[in-house]
């Protein structure tokens, strides 16, 4: 099942995708899909970000590719971060290149959407607390990141996390493909089965951490090939089983 958060005015609403239509739920799919009878053509909806997640925590070095490119030995342990929640955005929504970095990269990765809360989760029951996945882009002003000596504000950006365009239910996490694109030429190629922590294992960790709720994204890491992007240039997203997540950057004020 593939659920999606959409809007045909200015209120997004949670829906499932059904052939070349959305149908909407009745409230948010984090108890149980109740379709109702208004359904519209995909066309004539702006899909939005899949989720409205309360956290967006994410992994540093859990790619082998990655940790090779970036010179970084592999983690003892997963290396977490936090976005907030103001740098989601959605499909086809910009990209904004702040006017204090030098470097902005892109950095397409698999995201877990949380179904139910989730504490001191066991490794053996983390999947039972996944709704589902999605594309998600981790976008890093490069330069901040490597001036500051952490993290936040070079991930934290208003816009700097382009979610999308749906959560698809049923996948295997163990073995998915991830691309990435810029200006439709392929610049980034990995496999999940290079992660260097899977996804119950980052279910585990972090809801030993803090406590996960209906709707938060684990952002599983990046493999190697991130890069820069400059104002113009279209950035995707594409997991085959999910689906292809397309932004444009656009310079900021």
């Amino acid at each position: 099942m593939r659920i999606v958060r959409f809007s045909t005015d200015n209120k997004p609403r949670y829906g499932i995708i059904e052939g070349e239509r959305v149908r909407a739920i009745s409230g948010t799919p984090f108890r149980a899909v109740r379709p109702t009878g208004d359904s519209h053509p995909i066309t004539a909806v702006r899909l939005r970000a899949p989720c409205s997640p309360s956290k967006i925590v994410a992994l540093g070095v859990n790619y082998r590719s990655h940790a090779q490119e970036m010179g970084s030995q592999l983690p003892k342990n997963p290396l977490i971060f936090l976005k907030p929640p103001t740098a989601v955005i959605g499909p086809e929504d910009e990209i904004v290149y702040p006017a204090t970095s030098k470097q902005v990269d892109y950095e397409g990765e698999l995201a877990v959407v949380i179904g139910k809360q989730a504490r001191r989760v066991a490794v053996e029951q983390a999947r039972d607390y996944v709704l589902g996945y999605t594309c998600l882009n981790d976008v890093t002003a490069r330069d901040l990141q490597r001036l500051d000596g952490q993290w936040t504000r070079a991930k934290g950006f208003d816009t700097f996390c382009p979610m999308g365009p749906w959560i698809e239910t049923e996948l295997d996490d163990a073995e998915v493909d991830i691309e990435t694109y810029r200006n439709g030429r392929m610049v980034q190629k990995g496999n999940t089965r290079d992660l260097v922590f899977g996804v119950p294992e980052l279910v585990s960790f972090v809801s030993h951490v803090m406590t996960l709720l209906p709707g938060d994204v684990i952002a599983t890491g990046t493999p190697g090939g991130v890069g820069p992007v400059q104002p113009g240039d279209t950035v995707e997203v594409r997991i085959g089983r999910i689906g292809n997540l397309h932004n444009r950057v656009v310079r900021g004020a």
